[in-house]
């Protein structure tokens, strides 16, 4: 007994020093990041501002895949299966947390496939609309749709989409309705937006600040718990009556689920490192991300938290992707 219990021991303590070995030697190649969206968006513009600092404090190639489609979820399902090995990450969005209610058959499943290895950071969404309807703050548009119910459209980039969950939400909790006009991605949305095609729309800072501070765009509110740093003119929605209930988009970083925890670990400490390179910092800062770097184990507990948010909404709401 007791010398099993020494050889148990003794093999542990083994598997402790090669994984720690394994670690101090990685990386030995290339390190792939896969992006599960088109390039230019926000979650591309991050690995690409932080790929050359990556690539300096690692001492090898970034290389950036970008796999898009399902809201993210075919680029996401491609790093879940990849190998365990440290040489596989995957950034995600907010539609990482929604999409286990949305998407069904999904190749892989969110939380036991994934070993989470950063929070980057948030960005609130803003609801905006064109100069020229009445609406001046949110007020306006909850009164107007409350005296006609389903009288005002907003536009999202999507159906399904985390903009889309959070105005159901807070309709039904708020007593309001709004008619929802889906989009296919930001780029259509914002033309529209612009144009005066779509009364409201419902994006994240990130997406509509730069249109709001060329005076395309009208700001109506946040949906962040506080005001927004870059936009601090524009009131919360809490400000104006709908208390509460605030929503954020996100972006985190991912491996594959086996992945050795110290290399999570490095990679984590040096994608913190890279993120925080003041030059990286303002870019991002004036795209609408404000930086979490979270550690792993809190981001894990943040992903399982957004599954179980929006999918009790999407039940509750008999929400389908197509809707």
């Amino acid at each position: 007994m007791r010398k099993s219990l020494v050889r148990w021991l003794g093999l542990c303590l083994l598997l402790a020093v090669a994984l720690g070995a394994h670690a101090q030697a990685w990386p030995t190649q290339p390190v792939r990041f896969i992006v599960p969206f088109p390039p230019g968006g926000t979650t591309d513009q991050i690995i690409r501002h932080a790929q050359p600092h990556l690539q300096q404090s690692l001492g090898t190639q970034i290389v950036i895949e970008n796999r898009g489609g399902a809201s993210g979820a075919i680029g996401t399902g491609v790093a879940a299966k990849s190998a365990p090995d440290g040489y596989t990450f995957v950034l995600v969005f907010d539609t990482h947390g929604v999409n286990p209610s949305l998407i069904p058959g999904m190749t892989f499943d969110t939380l036991k496939d994934l070993a989470p290895v950063m929070l980057i950071g948030k960005s609130p969404m803003v609801f905006t609309t064109h100069p020229t309807t009445p609406y001046k703050t949110f007020r306006d548009v909850l009164a107007a749709t409350r005296a006609n119910p389903n009288s005002v459209s907003y536009g999202s980039i999507g159906s399904g989409s985390l903009a889309h969950l959070f105005v159901t939400l807070i309709s039904k909790q708020g007593g309001f309705s709004l008619t929802h006009v889906p989009y296919k991605g930001g780029g259509p949305l914002v033309t529209d937006s612009v144009a005066g095609h779509v009364p409201v729309s419902i994006a994240t800072a990130a997406l509509l600040a730069p249109h709001i501070q060329s005076g395309k765009l009208r700001a109506l509110a946040v949906t962040s718990p506080q005001r927004f740093p870059q936009l601090p003119e524009v009131p919360t929605l809490a400000e104006q009556g709908v208390a509460g209930l605030d929503a954020e988009a996100w972006w985190g970083l991912l491996a594959p689920a086996k992945t050795p925890a110290p290399i999570i670990a490095r990679m984590n400490a040096e994608f913190a490192k890279a993120l925080r390179v003041p030059a990286v910092n303002e870019r991002l800062t004036q795209q609408g991300v404000v930086l979490s770097l979270s550690q792993p184990e809190e981001f894990g507990k943040f992903v399982a938290g957004e599954v179980e948010r929006w999918g009790k909404v999407v039940r509750e709401n008999a929400i389908t992707a197509g809707q």
